[in-house]
């Protein structure tokens, strides 16, 4: 995702991602943008689930996944 922003990708992919790195990914329970948030770190990210998803959104899940790994590690590197 990181390496092509700009891919066709679908809210199945974004839901992937966050299973894979522990993020935490709800889906609407109204309108149609996901949710996707992290225990270690602070705000949340609203994707749309409408295909494809613009480059903007990957992006900033593709940093905010980054983070959240650097954070875990931290945190595991602290005990």
């Amino acid at each position: 995702m990181k390496a092509n922003p700009k891919g066709d990708w679908v809210i199945r992919d974004v839901e992937t991602l966050c299973k894979q790195v522990g993020l935490i990914c709800t889906p609407p329970s109204s309108g149609s943008h996901y949710r996707v948030y992290s225990d270690c770190l602070q705000g949340t990210l609203t994707i749309p689930a409408k295909r494809p998803i613009k480059p903007f959104y990957i992006r900033n899940l593709t940093s905010y996944a980054e983070a959240h790994q650097k954070m875990v590690e931290k945190r595991g590197n602290e005990k």
